[in-house]
């Protein structure tokens, strides 16, 4: 057991913990940190960049928990050396991305600080929340779109090699309109941000259920983290419905497993940054 999944065990008789966000009454409430030195060097992006990706990563917990994003509270450490400039600049990223998912910034908090730290607290509205407890024996597993160059992308960062400005590493492609057409469908779900395997093992352990591989799963695909593709379960009677609505919004599915009875642990490291 890592230190994370040992503290969060700390809390364990909550049960509204365990989700991509905690739903109380209507709303979803998810938070996540964005921290320099631990999720990105600011060598590799813009403050711009980091701003946008800050607010991105959480907006799509929401998004993978059937919610729709209202507000954000912001708090941000900022170090000394800044200026006015980097601030703007800062501040056209979480605007940014506000303005693209129909957020309004709502408050929060800054600090001064040696390095730029980042935590987003987004809260969103649902009726119907779906959660990573739902999936059913023989249901079918499924992610969208290519997973693996995130973590070819990361690899070549640490080599001091440029990527490409269109990298999801850099800025995530989220697929709201994509998800909540299937979600009707779909029994439960969460997005990919620590990598695939590492997403399934808590799949397993909030469903109590196992997996059957149709095919073997490449590590450098199952171990690709800061993808923010979309994992999700369903019945296999929804099938072609769930075809028919990634037809319409040019969404690859990946169907890769069927749910058993046991549980799933994966042995590749992590290599989420």
């Amino acid at each position: 057991m890592n230190k994370e999944e040992y503290f969060i065990k700390q809390f364990s008789n909550n049960k509204i913990i365990g989700d991509d966000g905690a739903f109380i009454d209507g709303f979803v409430y998810s938070m996540d940190a964005f921290f320099e030195n631990v999720h990105f060097k600011k060598e590799w992006m813009s403050l711009k960049q980091i701003a946008y990706k800050s607010m991105i990563v959480n907006i799509s917990d929401a998004i993978v928990m059937n919610a729709i994003p209202l507000y954000a509270l912001l708090s941000v450490a900022i170090p000394k050396s800044y200026s006015n400039a980097d601030l703007k600049e800062l501040a056209k990223g979480f605007k940014k991305a506000a303005k693209k998912f129909g957020i309004q910034i709502i408050g929060g908090d800054t600090i001064s600080n040696e390095k730029l730290d980042i935590s987003i607290t987004i809260i969103s509205k649902t009726s119907n929340p779906i959660l990573r407890s739902g999936v059913k024996k023989n249901d079918l597993l499924c992610y969208t779109g290519i997973l693996g160059s995130c973590k070819k992308d990361l690899e070549t960062l640490f080599e001091n090699k440029p990527i490409s400005k269109k990298s999801k590493f850099i800025k995530p492609k989220l697929k709201p309109y994509f998800f909540y057409e299937i979600a009707p469908f779909i029994t439960a779900s969460m997005d990919i941000s620590d990598g695939l395997f590492f997403e399934l093992e808590k799949l397993s352990k909030a469903s109590k259920i196992g997996f059957e591989f149709f095919n073997e799963i490449d590590e450098s695909i199952g171990s690709s983290g800061e993808e923010y593709e979309i994992l999700f379960s369903f019945d296999e009677i929804n099938l072609d419905k769930i075809k028919r609505i990634a037809k319409k919004h040019k969404v690859e599915l990946n169907i890769f497993a069927k749910a058993i009875k046991g549980k799933y642990r994966t042995a590749c490291k992590n290599h989420h940054f």
